[in-house]
């Protein structure tokens, strides 16, 4: 007999199909497990196809309401709302942040597809507030601001508003966010506040369009959770609706109402939980769920913990770059309705008939060989449409091949998804898993179980409640693990806070990073999940559904009249191979293009170092869209006496991606030139390598100091000292950086008129730099035009150009496992560089020494293309860095020091390392657990391998690998300058 009050309902809501089950999680078989199921035709009202469901499976399986102790309701409704742009379920949002003098190169949405941007952005404001990495204010917040700013909001009709501010997600004494939200309540009474906190972690731009897209679908997102209500009051359960999230835990109704957006996701994470429960796993070990549906298969790996591992750190929606937590699904063009084409070779998808199968399948009388139809084909016992439609259309090879095709899609996409070589658990679920074959390489077990129709409501109402807690702590007066045990007890607390048995709770993920250049900080990050404790929360809040008319949320939403100079501009298509920059007079004028092939090059350039140069990126192209002029020559024009000045960013990459600059570097510059006797006429990158490889072009705009940038720098790459350039190398005078000025953007300024040698410069200021928010900017004394054409690394703007070009070229040909030897051509091609390894990252090591993160990246050897077409790489290798990347080394697994056969590549070589699906960088701080990888090997400029001097300060010795010898891996070809081979005059 069932147990009272113990039964779950769990309801997949998606685009095409409503999926409900009600299950007996006491029961350990599924078939005693499941009570009742239903799969019927989502309505437009989606309460009418939840009741239908409902009501079904309590009819037909004698379900009682009162033994029902919750629902789990999984839904695409949201993010349907936002990937389709739809006006009519998308409210207009008020941006307030607190943020002082940074961030305002960079103004919210400034990145988003107009489509959505022009929709949802109504009004922003940049105000006071707003905190260091260390917690305390750059700024109080200022009431009176924030009372104007509300009196804007108003008289625009705006109700939904987003306050974020530098730093919040650390904020728990000043607690800015709260306060200023009570002041926006108190002006606005009826209007909805989203705490930028409250909705994702660490991560400035992306928490904030996270927290933009949550709120513009707040109002859409309560009318639709009461519809979701109302069948579940009319059935009479007297239980708690839940809604399923992103990462497999649940939000109470309410809470949902109030954060949708962390319902985006739920979909693919259910199949998996559902997948799991349906081969009756007590999960001890990772399992690979494979998702086959009509036109494509998603996988994804369910830890041992229950739950899906999650994504990187970013990803994106509809083109808008997020934070908030997800699984990290993998997808391929193969499912039921896969078209198929005989022939050599026989292609199998990744086009597909979709939901028009039972028509078009020519196991149905239509006339589109697909998936479907070589699968019954192959099998006789299969009672699928009618077989003997077949005859003639396809015979026993094209069975065969199509096997083959499918057996190697399944099998390169699942080790894809790998953390090991180890063989590992297969569920196969979806309504196309019939095309899968019964053993795959790689499996230990393929198991397809029953039920599998239903996964994902199953997995809805199998879901666990879960806490996070992201938070920068000091490690001054208590140790990492003691402040990782409180951090522990925190997520516990939020656990059981959001409706967790405390008796069930376990910590699930942990994570500490140390942050660099800044004292004794760290950064941890902690989930506990628990199982439901269905004690709490008992009944459904209030029926408040007919205080609310139809009308509310549907789209009667105030028209937002947008300034024509600051409306966004769509993305247009480029032609690549045909796209010429603009060179005039042997002066190169940026344009957008340029702009982000230039911006992909200086990541690859930057060897794990340098900071992503993302946010840098979007602001230099704001500054374009609205007139600046960006111009770069090349180094063979500049005259003797050329002043050529030098200034960029300097600080933690984790402080940049929350404390977006401000106007640091040009006050930097703006001091310096009071001290000098001769102001810049040029500017040069300090490093071409990250984001500093952008600073230069910024600062020289028009809308700045106005002149030209030399096609070069001062390193080929990035480093992490200022004694490891050029000029240094070639020793020609000593000091060189100095004088130099140091501001951090919030009135302080440090000068340095002289200085013993540039070691000391860079040991002093490096010094200073956690006492000004751990991110400054620099400027350099400007050098002789002469001495740039001697010391310079010449046309690396150019390269990374190229590079970028390389990139782009790729992508949109779909041969992204070309990538990495389509970047090697920019270099020279085989004799400027080689691949050094493919594979997938297993481990990182990370700790701070003298504010450098120094750690180990360790990549097992692997093929990371879908296609299985490149080279396996076998066993283990270690690529130490220090902010960038030093070394390739191969383990041998004996513990012993490496011999010179095992050195793979050293500095001063280039090693980078790129993610294997796109070819975008991957920097030091980026590196995770299970990403698909190339490391690259490319040979450095000859200004650091052509003397001693250059490699010992540029090579293992100025890293502390005084053990490893520097051996060249290639021959280094100067860069084809952009000015000279298109120069129009």
């Amino acid at each position: 007999m069932t147990r009272p009050n113990r039964l779950r309902v769990g309801i997949d809501v998606g685009g095409t199909n409503t999926d409900g089950v009600v299950l007996d999680p006491a029961e350990t078989n599924p078939d005693a497990s499941i009570k009742a199921w239903h799969k019927t035709a989502t309505t437009p009202d989606p309460s009418d196809g939840i009741d239908a469901a409902l009501s079904h499976m309590f009819d037909v399986g004698g379900v009682d309401p009162s033994t029902v102790s919750s629902v789990t309701i999984g839904t695409t409704h949201f993010v349907n709302a936002v990937v389709e742009a739809d006006a009519s379920r998308l409210s207009p949002v008020a941006v307030i942040r607190l943020c002082g003098p940074f961030s305002k190169h960079v103004p919210p949405c400034v990145d988003w597809n107009p489509r959505l941007s022009d929709i949802i952005l109504g009004h922003y404001a940049l105000l006071k507030g707003g905190l260091q990495v260390d917690g305390l204010p750059i700024s109080d917040i200022s009431e009176e601001e924030i009372r104007a700013e509300c009196a804007v909001i108003r008289e625009k009709g705006i109700s939904n508003i987003v306050v974020n501010g530098v730093f919040s997600p650390i904020d728990t004494i000043e607690r800015q966010e709260e306060r200023a939200a009570d002041i926006v309540r108190a002006e606005i009474p009826s209007c909805n506040v989203v705490c930028s906190k409250d909705v994702a972690n660490i991560g400035f731009i992306e928490r904030e369009n996270a927290a933009i897209l949550n709120a513009s679908i707040l109002t859409f997102a309560k009318k639709t959770i009461r519809s979701f209500q109302r069948p579940i009051r009319r059935l009479g359960l007297k239980c708690p609706l839940y809604i399923a999230q992103n990462d497999g835990t649940i939000l109470s109704g309410e809470g949902a109402a109030q954060l949708p957006i962390r319902t985006f996701s739920s979909g693919p994470t259910n199949s998996m939980r559902g997948a799991a429960f349906l081969v009756q796993r007590n999960i001890e070990e990772d399992v690979m769920v494979v998702d086959i549906g009509g036109t494509t298969t998603d996988v994804g790996l369910l830890e041992a913990t229950g739950f899906p591992r999650q994504r990187a750190a970013y990803s994106e929606l509809e083109g808008v770059r997020v934070n908030f937590p997800g699984p990290d699904i993998k997808s391929i063009g193969l499912g039921g309705g896969s078209i198929v084409r005989p022939g050599a070779p026989m292609t199998v998808g990744p086009d597909s008939v979709g939901h028009k199968l039972s028509k078009e399948s020519v196991v149905f009388g239509g006339s589109t060989l697909t998936a479907t139809d070589l699968t019954v084909l192959g099998n006789s016992g299969l009672d699928i449409g009618d077989r003997a439609l077949l005859q003639g259309k396809a015979g026993d090879a094209d069975v065969e091949e199509f096997r083959r095709l499918v057996k190697k899609k399944l099998e390169n996409i699942i080790d894809m998804m790998k953390t090991s070589p180890a063989d590992i658990p297969v569920i196969l679920v979806g309504g196309g898993a019939v095309v899968a074959p019964e053993s795959l390489r790689g499996a230990s077990k393929v198991t397809k179980p029953n039920w599998s129709q239903v996964a994902n409501a199953v997995g809805a109402a199998m879901a666990r409640v879960s806490g996070i807690v992201d938070t920068v702590m000091s490690t001054e007066s208590k140790s990492i693990p003691k402040l990782l045990e409180v951090v522990k007890e925190q997520a516990r607390a939020r656990t059981i806070e959001a409706g967790a048995k405390p008796s069930s709770v376990d910590i699930a993920e942990v994570d500490t990073l140390p942050l660099t250049y800044v004292s004794n900080m760290t950064r941890f990050i902690v989930r506990a999940v628990g199982d439901v404790d269905p004690s709490k929360n008992l009944e459904l809040p209030s029926d408040r559904s007919d205080e609310v008319d139809d009308e509310t949320g549907t789209g009667a939403q105030p028209t937002i009249e947008k300034n024509p100079k600051e409306s966004y501009h769509e993305k247009k298509e480029v032609d690549i191979d045909n796209y010429k920059p603009d060179v005039r007079g042997r002066v190169w004028y940026i344009s957008e293009t340029d702009l982000e092939w230039i911006s992909t090059g200086c990541y690859i350039l930057g060897t794990g170092g340098g900071g992503s140069p993302y946010s840098s990126m979007i602001r230099l192209r704001a500054e374009l869209r609205k007139g600046a002029v960006v111009r770069v020559v090349d180094t063979k024009d500049l005259a003797d006496d050329a002043q050529v000045g030098c200034g960029g960013a300097a600080g933690s990459p984790t402080v940049a991606v929350e404390k977006l600059g401000g106007d640091e570097t040009l006050e930097a510059q703006q001091e310096l030139y009071k001290i000098c006797d001769k102001a810049a006429t040029h500017l040069i990158a300090v490093e071409i390598g990250g984001a500093n490889g952008l600073q230069s072009l910024i600062i020289g705009a028009s809308t700045h100091m106005n002149i030209p940038v030399v096609d070069g720098d001062w390193m080929g790459r990035a480093y992490p000292t200022k004694w490891q350039t050029t000029p240094v190398v070639f020793n020609e005078r000593s000091p060189i950086w100095c004088p130099i000025v140091m501001s951090d953007g919030s009135g302080n300024v440090l000068v340095m008129p002289k200085a013993a040698s540039d070691t000391d410069v860079d040991r002093i200021f490096r010094s200073a730099l956690s006492q000004m928010g751990s991110q400054v900017g620099i400027a350099e004394a400007p050098v002789t035009g002469a001495e740039t054409r001697r010391w310079a690394v010449q046309n690396t703007i150019s390269q990374a150009w190229r590079i970028g070009r390389g990139v782009a070229r790729v992508r949109a040909e779909r041969r992204t496992a070309q990538v990495a030897e389509s970047i090697l051509q920019e270099f020279g091609g085989a004799s400027a560089g080689k691949v050094i390894w493919k594979g997938k990252i297993i481990g990182v090591e990370r700790v701070v020494r003298s504010g450098y993160a120094y750690g180990e990246c360790l990549i097992q050897g692997a093929d990371v293309t879908e296609d299985g077409s490149s080279r396996e790489f076998q066993g283990l290798l270690r690529v130490p860095f220090k902010n960038e990347n030093i070394a390739a080394i191969v383990d041998r697994g004996d513990g012993q020091m490496e011999g010179e056969g095992d050195v793979l590549a050293t500095v001063p070589d280039l090693i980078t390392i790129i993610d294997a699906q796109n070819g975008e960088a991957v920097g030091t701080p980026e590196y995770r657990y299970g990403l698909l990888v190339v490391v690259l090997g490319i040979a450095a400029s000859d200004k650091w391998t052509g003397s001693e001097r250059g490699i010992k300060i540029g090579g293992p010795e100025g890293f502390g690998f005084g053990h490893l010898k520097y051996s060249p891996l290639g021959e280094y070809h100067e860069p084809l300058s952009v000015i000279d081979e298109f120069d129009m005059s």
